[in-house]
């Protein structure tokens, strides 16, 4: 895992910082509060995941341009937003490893420096001179608030569907990798064909890294995973790997399973019980083959583009992506 990191940096350092230099010179607020609360999630140890993949999809195409970090950023200003509102929404303690950003600035103060990074997005977008790019950011925007709005009326209901799952985290998580890599070929002036598929590759990867992530809740530790084991959990939110091992469940088991979820206040040897139940069911093993193939089918996607550096790297990318998480 080591060498897989070293190599994915040495692959993509460069690109990742530039796109943090653009991130704190584009950030600009008129408040130096807005700042200090904005730079406390955005500069916390962030991957930059979802402008890298803007970055190396417009490369693809052939983007010959000197903006790209700037317009990636775009991608990363509504990630921190979303974050931002999604803590507050859920009550969580921790993010990164740290303190949340309402539990130290107010409520208030952190919604409204959300909505500042979401404008600041569009702001962004709308120097990339397309429409495309406008319309793809405020379509994301919508469907990532409904995304948590399905997961708040989902929230600790335990008879919810792998479909429903699987709608929240379109929503709330692929829809945003998805735009990325699209707006990648939209400013590199790519052909439909190049769009679509960037968009195919993109969706699967988003698909993937949740459910890679959603794993880390039952099987890393706070410090890998930034937030307290069992957050997710604690919090009302059903993932895969719990959902289908209740569907696999049957009497006693199945009992002790709902009996855990239902008691917010878990202890940490019920937790464990729960993590023995769902291996025993297949829950976690499930999510892992579901999380692979559509890594299999990210990287197919990228089949009709020709040999180039940019390809290999988004190749390699799609690993990683589940590979660290896991």
């Amino acid at each position: 895992m080591i060498g897989l990191k070293e190599k994915y940096l040495a692959m993509v350092q460069e690109d990742l910082d530039g796109i943090e230099q653009e991130l704190e010179s584009n950030l600009n607020p008129y408040l130096d509060l807005v700042r200090e609360t904005a730079s406390h999630l955005l500069f916390s140890g962030g991957k930059r995941f979802r402008p890298l993949l803007m970055v190396l999809c417009a490369r693809l195409c052939g983007y010959q341009g000197n903006r790209d970090w700037l317009f990636s950023t775009a991608f990363e200003y509504i990630h921190a937003a979303t974050l931002l509102h999604d803590d507050l929404v859920d009550g969580a303690d921790l993010r990164r490893g740290k303190p949340v950003a309402h539990s130290i600035f107010g409520a208030p103060t952190t919604v409204l420096v959300g909505d500042f990074l979401l404008a600041r997005a569009l702001s962004i977008g709308a120097k990339t001179g397309r429409m495309q790019v406008i319309e793809a950011l405020s379509e994301v925007t919508e469907q990532m608030s409904q995304g948590e709005i399905l997961q708040l009326l989902r929230k600790g209901r335990l008879e919810m569907t792998e479909e429903e799952y699987l709608d929240v985290i379109l929503r709330k998580t692929a829809v945003l990798i998805q735009a990325a890599c699209r707006v990648g070929a939209i400013i590199a002036d790519g052909k439909a064909a190049e769009e679509s598929a960037l968009s195919s590759y993109g969706l699967n990867i988003g698909f993937a890294f949740q459910m890679a992530d959603d794993l880390l809740d039952y099987t890393s530790d706070t410090q890998i995973l930034g937030k307290g084991i069992g957050a997710d959990l604690k919090e009302g939110k059903l993932t895969l790997p719990l959902i289908h091992a209740l569907k696999m469940a049957d009497g006693k088991d199945r009992r002790d399973m709902k009996r855990i979820v239902q008691n917010r206040n878990f202890s940490e040897a019920e937790f464990r019980k729960l993590v023995e139940l769902m291996n025993r069911y297949g829950g976690l093993a499930y999510t892992r083959e579901k999380a692979a193939s559509h890594i299999e089918t990210a990287k197919n996607a990228l089949d009709r583009f020709a040999p180039s550096d940019a390809k290999d790297i988004l190749r390699f990318v799609a690993d990683y992506a589940m590979a660290r998480k896991m």
